[in-house]
């Protein structure tokens, strides 16, 4: 039995080297420069040719600095996903920068296609998600130097706690991580002022100064 199991092993092992090596399981190029004028598809943009690459496509400085903090919620932020660094296509990886002045936040909303792990530059704040499943919320009081990791697809927040400008750098493990935002959701649509008021249970009149604010119509 056991010389049975032992001539089993030789010829697996051989089998599971060979899978290991397949080329339709490693990494077949280097690099996939987005080649944003052809489009995005179902499996990420198509590559710029090799030959047109330049140090340049790897290269972003989009966030040393942001837009100044803009109302209603007093933050700036500028980000570093595909569609504006073509140079993380297909490596599931991208990077975002807020601003938050005194008093800003960056309101619940949620990234569908990535985690983020979210770094302190400067300044104090809180940061915190809703598990989906429990429905509770978790939270800290974040300081400079500090990590927090947002799981893919929760509702997340953050807001500053002190006098000064705080600014936190997140990274996610998508090129395109998507976000949803949660006041744009509700109230930056055209679906009718009567309709959010039902499903929010806010009356109408909230709903109409929520859309005027939000960009919303109906």
């Amino acid at each position: 039995m056991a010389n049975a199991m032992f001539f089993q092993l030789l010829t697996v092992v051989p089998f599971l080297s060979l899978l290991l090596l397949s080329p339709s399981l490693a990494l077949n190029q280097d690099f996939c420069i987005a080649d944003l004028p052809r489009g995005d598809t179902p499996a990420g943009y198509p590559c710029k040719p090799q030959a047109n690459v330049t140090a340049d496509d790897f290269y972003y400085s989009g966030l040393a600095t942001t837009s100044p903090p803009a109302a209603p919620f007093n933050v700036g932020v500028s980000s570093a996903f595909v569609a504006t660094f073509p140079g993380v296509n297909g490596l599931g990886i991208s990077a975002a920068r807020a601003d938050m002045a005194p008093g800003g936040v960056v309101p619940l909303h949620w990234h569908p296609l990535a985690t983020e792990l979210l770094y302190v530059l400067d300044g104090t704040m809180a940061c915190g998600f809703i598990s989906a499943t429990l429905n509770k919320v978790y939270t800290k009081t974040l300081r400079k130097g500090d990590l927090m990791v947002l799981p893919q697809g929760q509702p997340h927040f953050q807001y500053n706690l002190g006098n000064d400008t705080a600014v936190a750098l997140s990274s996610y493990s998508s090129s395109s991580p998507g976000v949803q935002v949660l006041d744009f959701v509700l109230f930056g649509n055209d679906l009718p002022s009567d309709v959010v008021s039902k499903v929010t249970v806010l009356d109408q009149v909230q709903v109409k100064k929520l859309k005027a604010l939000f960009g919303g119509s109906n």
